[in-house]
């Protein structure tokens, strides 16, 4: 009988896999000086920061985490930023998405937070259902100058489905946005549970550098930094009580560890 509840449930369509984690490469920044990040330069080597994007396939719809640099960088070389930093992307995410047969109007799409490096695709993707955090939103309607509001102006013109806190995105617990504010306003970060993988937590900006996380350093640029140590409190948490891999988005030497799209985790 077991047998035949369960055949019964495939054939149904009740029985489904859990989610699949693609990772998309969308571009790296190099710095010069990394004192902005509260580091000093000898406290750590790393001067290059991956940049991601992530696609996360459930069978109730596709969520597109963060959209990585300027679409209008793509396949341009080595961009030179303020500060003797720099920027490389290789193919915009439209274009590796469409290599999948995805369009924006497939998606759902959220972002960890709105600065170009995880918002610069966002005008790629008005035709999207988009998830925004209510915080996030304000502060970039507001004129915060932190963010640079021609990458994702056309996000204005979207009836965004806006919210406050954490949000269960699939409504079963395996793809859930975390509140975490204080890196900006309405800064977030995303665990996914996948059934061979395990879960996963995808940090955002809560730290960019492995020793930052390490040290608890918080970036003179952050928003609020006592909303940030408490964030990291938070986080850390819930990574504890879920058992959850950190991934920190930015980090090169974990990326250059990762399977990138069309290869997948699930």
């Amino acid at each position: 009988m077991r047998a035949v509840g369960i055949a019964l449930l495939i054939c149904c369509g009740l029985a489904h896999a859990g989610p699949k984690l693609y990772v998309f490469d969308c571009g790296s920044l190099t710095f010069s000086d990394i004192s902005a990040f509260s580091l000093k330069q000898d406290e750590t080597p790393v001067r290059e920061l991956f940049v991601p994007c992530y696609l996360i396939e459930h069978a109730k719809g596709k969520l597109l985490w963060d959209t990585g640099l300027p679409l209008t960088a793509a396949g341009k070389g080595e961009v030179p930023l303020d500060g003797g930093a720099s920027m490389t992307y290789g193919r915009s995410i439209v274009d590796q998405l469409a290599d999948m047969h995805i369009a924006p109007r497939d998606l759902t799409v959220a972002f960890s937070h709105l600065h170009f490096d995880h918002a610069g695709g966002a005008n790629g993707f008005v035709e999207s259902h988009v998830l925004m955090q209510k915080a996030e939103w304000d502060s970039a309607l507001a004129g915060n100058p932190e963010f640079e509001s021609s990458v994702f102006d056309g996000l204005k013109r979207v009836q965004m489905d806006i919210f406050s806190g954490d949000r269960d995105v699939f409504g079963d617990g395996t793809v859930r946005i975390i509140s975490a504010p204080g890196h900006t306003p309405g800064h977030q970060v995303l665990l996914v549970t996948l059934d061979k993988a395990g879960p996963i937590l995808l940090g955002g900006d809560l730290y960019h550098f492995r020793v930052s996380r390490a040290w608890r350093r918080v970036p003179t640029f952050n928003s609020d930094a006592a909303q940030t140590l408490q964030s990291m409190d938070k986080v850390e948490a819930l990574v504890k009580a879920t058992g959850a891999t950190f991934w920190i988005e930015h980090d090169q030497a974990l990326a250059d560890t990762l399977q990138k799209a069309p290869l997948f985790y699930d």
